[in-house]
């Protein structure tokens, strides 16, 4: 963080921390980020409270929308999963018939699930797969 102290303006430069999804600003950052602020503005020209209370809503809402994508993810996952089940032990071709074979299991991957095939090949489950 740079603190410019004739104006006290400030700039935020890796302020944030790295998680597994990339880098990101957790609420520990934001609270220091928060208190930086606070203890760096013009005392003859304080920022407003309407300006901090939408601060802490903005990171709020930010914050619930990372959960919730987290928990959408893991539901995606569980459910992807629950249908693999169905498709173990048939028949996979894929739309221009080039791979075909015998689904012998299948593995949830960041991109989507993946057929393991009889064969040793692995397909992408998704549109133009033909499962009989």
């Amino acid at each position: 963080m740079q603190v410019n102290t004739t104006t006290s303006q400030y700039s935020a430069s890796s302020s944030s921390s790295t998680s597994s999804a990339g880098s990101s600003l957790d609420y520990d950052a934001f609270l220091k980020l928060f208190m930086a602020e606070m203890k760096n503005q013009d005392p003859t020209a304080p920022t407003s409270s309407t300006e901090y209370i939408a601060q802490f809503a903005t990171f709020s809402q930010v914050e619930q929308s990372m959960q919730t994508n987290t928990k959408l993810d893991g539901l995606l996952s569980s459910l992807a999963l629950s249908q693999a089940d169905g498709i173990i032990g048939r028949t996979l071709t894929t739309e221009d018939g080039s791979l075909s074979g015998q689904v012998t299991a299948v593995r949830i991957v960041n991109g989507g699930a993946l057929a393991d095939l009889d064969t040793g090949k692995s397909v992408v489950l998704g549109p133009g797969v033909i499962i009989t």
